[in-house]
């Protein structure tokens, strides 16, 4: 006679399973017209930025609300970054920037909310928005220089045997980018994730509660830093990639 197989004690998690892309509502196949868990908190990302910048600001006090320095702090910030990188004709491309840097850094930190869900933890969000700037400006700089565009690759003040090397390393360079961007920005959250699923785990065993309590704390803690920190440098890559645009020499 058949019997049963045996089950297995001890501590069961699966710390992936939370980036599972699954419908919002119900259950069934997930297509491309599908309400996920991703398209919720995409849409509450969006609703939090608007509410931060144009309800938190609507009023346009001379002397700013709480909500309304936080959104015009950020502004500046931004605009400050682009102008002491780019220089005062990168400025034009502010709205671009500011709206990646707000939806990078929203969604990270909304991230870090109990049964929510990081977008930026999804290569395939993360690549889109890496390889959409990095396509985006690499037009501009054609666009605006033409073929003298290649000088990027070029180094001239480099000895004459030496610089098809160089522009070889730079070309190769350049090309990684948006992989470096993208898989950066995606790989530090999801890591992230992972490693307080793990604690949560083990802090149901008793014996492992206190410490794995402790360290929740701890990394939760430093998720709070790497949430900003992954924005800004995001960011601040975009506005280096940009000056290469806007002035392609060495």
């Amino acid at each position: 006679m058949a019997t049963e197989p045996e089950t297995q004690g001890g501590l069961v998690f699966h710390p992936l399973d939370q980036f599972i892309v699954k419908p919002a509502f119900g259950d069934g196949a997930v297509n491309w017209y599908t309400v996920t868990n991703v398209t919720v908190w995409m849409g509450i990302i969006l609703l939090a930025i608007f509410a931060l910048f144009v309800l938190g600001s609507r009023g346009r006090a001379i002397i700013p609300s709480r909500v309304q320095s936080i959104g015009e702090l950020m502004y500046g910030f931004i605009y400050k970054m682009i102008e002491d990188i780019t220089g005062k004709d990168g400025v034009k491309y502010f709205p671009y920037i500011m709206t990646l840097f707000v939806f990078i850094l929203f969604a990270n930190y909304l991230a870090l909310i109990p049964m929510s869900y990081s977008p930026t933890s999804m290569i395939a969000v993360t690549a889109t928005l890496g390889f959409g700037a990095f396509i985006a400006i690499t037009i501009l700089g054609f666009v605006k220089h033409g073929a003298s565009f290649l000088k990027l690759f070029w180094m001239s003040d480099a000895p004459l045997f030496l610089r098809p090397i160089i522009a070889v390393i730079e070309v190769i360079s350049y090309m990684v980018r948006p992989v470096s961007l993208s898989i950066r920005l995606g790989g530090n959250i999801a890591a992230g994730h992972v490693v307080l699923k793990v604690f949560a785990g083990f802090a149901a065993l008793a014996i492992a509660s206190p410490a794995a309590i402790v360290g929740i704390v701890a990394i939760y803690g430093l998720e709070v830093l790497v949430a900003g920190i992954q924005a800004y440098v995001f960011t601040i890559l975009l506005c280096v990639y940009l000056k290469d645009a806007l002035h392609p020499h060495h």
